[in-house]
């Protein structure tokens, strides 16, 4: 199985991970994540990650209690603490935390430096990946190859 190391070293060859500090407006959070096309930015302060902050946030948190985005630190709806994991945790620890805590993304940190972000559909994709190769390995087998 995998380790959150190496589905990084494949995903950082095709993805910059974005931030947002935590006394950014939401508008600026809204704009990058649409600019970006993505749906999670960590939040960082002083180098370190101290939240992140979704499209989920934004909807439960600042539209719903009629909020403006532009007057709104992220600060205020963010998710905190953040939830992540280190380089050495395995794809089924990774898919077993955002089960368990309905998350969609998870910062990847070792020694207080954030590495990369993972998302429930880069995990899916290479759960996936995984599950195609022991078939073709175990219809080889059954072949006698």
């Amino acid at each position: 199985m995998k380790t959150v190391k190496e589905i990084l070293k494949t995903k950082s060859q095709h993805q910059t991970v974005y931030t947002i500090g935590p006394d950014d407006s939401v508008l600026e959070a809204l704009k990058l994540l649409a600019d970006k096309n993505i749906g999670a930015l960590p939040v960082v302060e002083n180098n370190q990650v101290v939240g992140i902050v979704s499209e989920r946030d934004y909807a439960r948190k600042l539209v719903l209690k009629g909020r403006s985005s532009a007057a709104t630190p992220v600060r205020e709806i963010m998710s905190a603490p953040v939830i992540t994991v280190d380089p050495t945790q395995s794809l089924a620890y990774c898919m077993n935390e955002m089960t368990d805590r309905h998350l969609r993304h998870l910062p990847v940190v070792s020694n207080g430096e954030l590495l990369g972000l993972l998302s429930i559909g880069d995990l899916v994709k290479e759960t996936i990946a995984e599950q195609a190769n022991l078939i073709l390995q175990l219809e080889q087998y059954i072949r006698g190859e």
